[in-house]
């Protein structure tokens, strides 16, 4: 899920981008999805892996991938879900009635069990760290990137020097996320992977990777920093909703609550950090 910046090229409905990759676009386009959640097809074989599968209830998306399933002459041997969000997960059961009855699907467990059965009670494989999931002509390395999610998994591409990062880092805008602290965490290990190309769960393809993850870096450390200042020169504790006067002080009165919500996960990451420490509804610098 994004948040949204100016729009960028239009992303067709199906991107041969590679001769091991086909995205197709799940056409769930919205606020937070941008123009829909991308699909990948993945190997070169008879059966093949889908990495996430769109929202549930969107005709459009099976007819697509049939379309293409069709023309390549194979099946879906194996979905792998990066994480519980409805725009990557909710279209599993619909694609499993294009698939063979042993057709598994894979997915990192829920810290919390929020997301951990598929919306149609379908059950899945857990995936683990570091797993190798293979294809005919196609290796997908599991790494687990806590931060939009407790259950959030990027994937590199073995054969090639890319990496599909979900809900991580977007094609276009910035990324939401539930920990910042695990977050940033998994900004980094991504960054020491350093791949080519970025596939993302949503927006077109990232060919400058290091400038992106460097801007998603420096783009939440400068927010923090800001946070901290505004900390550092109050009188007192002071609420997060008086942080967002002083950091936005022209928004939008109907995006100050997401603004808000977004300033307190930065001061939770400062409160685990030891830096801040949190009052009834205040927040102050630890002295």
């Amino acid at each position: 899920m994004a948040l949204q910046g100016p729009a960028k090229a239009i992303i067709p409905k199906v991107s041969y981008l590679s001769s091991r990759v086909i995205m197709i676009l799940g056409c769930n386009p919205g606020v937070m999805t941008l123009q829909g959640t991308n699909t990948y097809l993945v190997g070169t074989g008879k059966r093949r892996i889908l990495l996430d599968a769109g929202d549930a209830d969107v005709p459009q998306y099976t007819t697509q991938l049939h379309s293409v399933l069709t023309q390549e002459g194979c099946d879906i041997e194996q979905i792998v879900v990066s994480h519980w969000h409805h725009d990557h997960i909710g279209g599993v059961p619909d694609v499993l009635k294009l698939t063979k009855p042993d057709c598994k699907v894979w997915k990192f467990q829920q810290a919390d069990d929020k997301g951990n059965v598929v919306q149609s009670k379908i059950p899945f494989e857990c995936l683990t760290d570091g797993q190798i999931l293979s294809t005919e002509g196609a290796s997908l390395r599991v790494i687990h990137t806590p931060g939009h999610t407790t259950d959030h998994a990027v994937f590199t591409l073995e054969e090639e020097d890319v990496l599909f990062s979900g809900d991580t880092i977007l094609g276009e805008g910035t990324a939401v996320f539930e920990d910042l602290l695990n977050y940033m965490k998994s900004l980094r290990k991504i960054q020491k992977i350093n791949p080519k190309v970025i596939y993302p769960g949503h927006g077109p393809v990232i060919q400058n990777s290091q400038q992106v993850i460097n801007y998603y870096l420096t783009h939440r450390e400068s927010r923090e920093e800001q946070i901290l200042n505004v900390l550092t020169s109050s009188s007192g504790p002071i609420r997060a909703a008086d942080i967002v006067k002083v950091l936005y002080p022209d928004l939008d009165t109907k995006l100050l609550k997401a603004a808000e919500n977004n300033v307190k996960k930065h001061l939770i990451k400062l409160m685990k950090e030891g830096r801040v420490r949190q009052g009834e509804e205040t927040w102050e610098m630890v002295k």
